[in-house]
């Protein structure tokens, strides 16, 4: 790959990075690059790894000061994750960094690493848990310290970069950022529509995608909220006082089927907690996970492994 100069493209078309005394830190990639998430905060703090997953832990050391949350899909289709980083690294050290260290992979902590550390949601950032790569770095500027988390991964069409940076004017954003769309008041048709068509699956087919899940960035746990899937399958349980389900999680083909068919398992764990604390007798519903086992669509596209990524209802009960 010839490596040329480009500035990072915002959502909203070509802008030019800022200059170097508005930003605490600037990045500029080898391929073009379109940035999908940008947030700052005038004052908050992050948990910085400083070494690898071991004994069950991950070491960090909580850094305070003006934060800034940045990631980006390069159009790279066969990069690979060190010659994503290696030139950012330098970079880095050319604005003064030091770099505090770096991992790969397996030598961060692998499956351990990436659901310990701060991950921004997909499909803003994407990792690929066999092949990622991590570096700390700090310095002392004119206002003070200044930290940073580096996380750089591929898909096999992109590669993508997250920058969590605190300290110094970290919070002045190099891009603009689309509006947040405004908040759509739930349509009690659509409501309706969905109780049916789950009980109606679950019925006719025998299991059913629970397509409305979100979880906790970086996580196995199931975000905060009411999803509507699992109000209507209590209810549907309610009604149906003898049947018994497996939740069975899935995910898209990156990594190995090992960590895949365990992380799989945590997030269906995760729902079926869920549905306890809504009432549902634990030992009417199970959790397992398959990884990538039963995938719904092509993982060779970033649309095909979203789709892969899901939790399943299945009737388990034969009468």
């Amino acid at each position: 790959m010839t490596p040329f100069r480009l500035c990072a493209v915002a959502l909203t078309g070509l802008v030019p990075f800022l200059p170097m005394d508005a930003l605490a830190v600037t990045l500029e990639f080898q391929a073009p690059a379109t940035q999908t998430f940008y947030r700052s905060e005038p004052l908050s703090s992050y948990a910085l790894p400083t070494g690898p997953w071991a004994n069950g832990a991950l070491p960090v050391r909580e850094v305070e000061g003006p934060l800034s949350r940045s990631a980006w899909r390069i159009a790279a289709p066969r990069v690979t994750t060190l010659q994503i980083l290696a030139p950012l690294r330098e970079q880095l050290t050319a604005q003064g960094y030091n770099i505090l260290w770096e991992c790969q992979t397996d030598a961060c902590g692998g499956f351990d690493f990436r659901f310990a550390t701060e991950v921004l949601p997909e499909p803003d950032m994407h990792v690929d848990l066999g092949d990622f790569r991590f570096l700390a770095a700090e310095k002392t500027g004119p206002d003070g310290p200044e930290a940073l988390g580096l996380l750089v991964s591929r898909s096999s069409e992109n590669g993508f970069v997250q920058l969590i940076a605190v300290g110094g004017d970290a919070a002045v954003p190099a891009t603009p950022v689309a509006p947040t769309a405004p908040e759509i008041e739930p349509d009690p048709e659509s409501e309706a529509a969905l109780t049916t068509n789950l009980a109606e699956e679950l019925v006719s087919q025998g299991h059913v995608a629970l397509d409305d899940l979100t979880f906790d960035t970086g996580s196995a746990n199931l975000g905060h909220g009411d999803f509507p899937s699992l109000v209507d399958l209590a209810d549907f349980l309610r009604t149906n006082p003898a049947m018994t389900i497996a939740l069975v999680g899935h995910t898209d083909a990156s990594g190995s089927l090992a960590v895949n068919t365990n992380i799989s398992k945590a997030r269906a764990a995760s729902v079926r907690d869920r549905l306890i604390r809504l009432g549902v007798a634990a030992e009417r519903v199970s959790a397992e996970g398959v990884g990538y086992l039963a995938p719904r669509a092509s993982n060779q596209t970033e649309e095909g492994r979203a789709r892969n990524r899901r939790v399943e209802v299945i009737v388990t009960s034969t009468q």
